[in-house]
């Protein structure tokens, strides 16, 4: 099993290969709480997978760097594993799900791997690893169930309670388990009063339902845009370690992880991808316990989010803080009623940035119309002021 000895030697073997990684101050993040950021999406590959698949790969016997190494992945295991083999001289094939972002499957290839592409989600893509493992006898780099990539995962654990050793509460991002694994084993045998909290998706709470029924479970399926933690079944090793280590495991919804990803591009100048910004969701939704006066640490663990999805987390992430609204008001088809709806906007501080004139929805009388307007704002309280404002002016509003 995994031992304290195992995370300072990995740390040793790394110390040349990964970058430490900053501990962030991030005050707008919580009024209650202080709030650091462990800024594991600036690592080498755009995530904290490096530590993990370059130490499980300086383990290899001769016979086995030889062989050729396969791993699985929905991104950024295979980015840490590629770089890793190619700086090994190793040779490595990655299967990725069909629909890892197209930047991951990019930089895969970049950093020297041959890439098999896998119709269905991580779980596919595992089984079509284990069987070309099987067919052509390449050595399997599991992405988390595996004491040496643990250990190279636990030494973030290191780091944070050398950059903040006051650290009251750690908050970590859960997929398959692997992270929180090393990162909750390192800390409890360092400090065993640190709070060391995970979170998932809630379109993939493998391991939370896991943990609560007192067995691994596999979920159905998996749906969430945070695709790095989106794993159906957790590892045994993972399990165990959670199960022991890790105090308390909540869910965040997509909307949440928007919101946070847009917080740390707009208040930290920091990109993060949806797995990595889900501890950051759980401060902001209130998901944490006992937080008020403490120290907090969420682990920022990537920022390799593909950006023809970005603009989208974006745009959900400004509709979740009322920073955008749409408005449906029911008008009477007659001139004036757009200039005086937008004069009203206008008054209390909104910005229309387009129109949608409908008239003919058979939902309404024949003389009248819908008009839907998208507006910016400031907030949700700015929001209802805007709606309260047309209301006192005879307009109705469709919720």
């Amino acid at each position: 099993m995994l031992t304290l000895d195992n995370v300072f030697r990995a740390s040793r073997v790394l110390k040349k290969v990964i970058r430490q990684t900053d501990m962030i101050y991030a005050p707008n993040i919580s009024k209650e709480a202080k709030v650091y950021l462990k800024t594991e999406n600036l690592q080498v590959t755009g995530s904290f997978k490096i530590r993990g698949s370059f130490y499980k790969m300086s383990q290899l016997t001769d016979e086995e760097k030889a062989n050729g190494v396969i791993a699985c992945s929905a991104g950024n295991h295979a980015q840490g594993v590629a770089l890793a083999a190619t700086q090994n001289g190793i040779k490595s094939i990655i299967c990725l799900p069909d629909g890892a972002p197209i930047s991951k499957v990019e930089a895969t290839k970049r950093y020297g791997a041959e890439v098999c592409m896998v119709k269905g989600v991580y779980d596919d893509a595992y089984n079509k690893a284990i069987e070309l493992k099987e067919e052509k006898g390449y050595t399997f780099i599991h992405p988390f169930d595996d004491k040496d990539v643990i250990a190279g995962q636990g030494t973030i654990g290191l780091e944070i309670m050398e950059q903040l050793p006051d650290a009251d509460i750690v908050i970590v991002p859960i997929g398959g388990g692997g992270l929180i694994s090393g990162v909750a084993y390192t800390i409890k045998q360092i400090n065993p009063k640190c709070k060391v909290y995970g979170v998932q998706a809630n379109g993939a709470p493998s391991m939370i339902n896991s943990v609560k029924d007192g067995k691994i479970e596999t979920l159905n399926s998996v749906q969430t845009i945070a695709d790095g933690i989106a794993v159906k079944t957790p590892g045994n090793l993972t399990y165990e370690l959670v199960k022991n280590y890790v105090d308390e495991i909540f869910t965040v919804t997509d909307d949440e992880i928007a919101l946070a990803i847009l917080t740390l591009l707009e208040q930290q100048k920091l990109i993060a991808e949806g797995a990595g910004a889900v501890p950051v969701a759980a401060v902001l939704a209130n998901k944490i316990p006992d937080i008020e006066g403490k120290n907090v640490c969420c682990l920022v663990s990537g920022g390799n989010i593909d950006v023809s999805i970005l603009s989208r987390v974006i745009e959900r992430g400004l509709k979740m803080s009322g920073r955008k609204a749409n408005i449906t008001i029911a008008l009477s088809d007659k001139p004036g009623q757009l200039s005086d709806v937008s004069a009203i906007i206008s008054e209390t501080g909104g910005n229309v940035t387009s129109i949608n004139y409908a008239s003919t929805d058979l939902n309404m009388n024949i003389r009248d119309c819908f008009l839907r307007i998208d507006i910016e704002t400031r907030n949700q309280e700015h929001i209802d002021l805007i709606k309260k404002s047309l209301k006192e002016k005879g307009y109705e509003i469709f919720e």
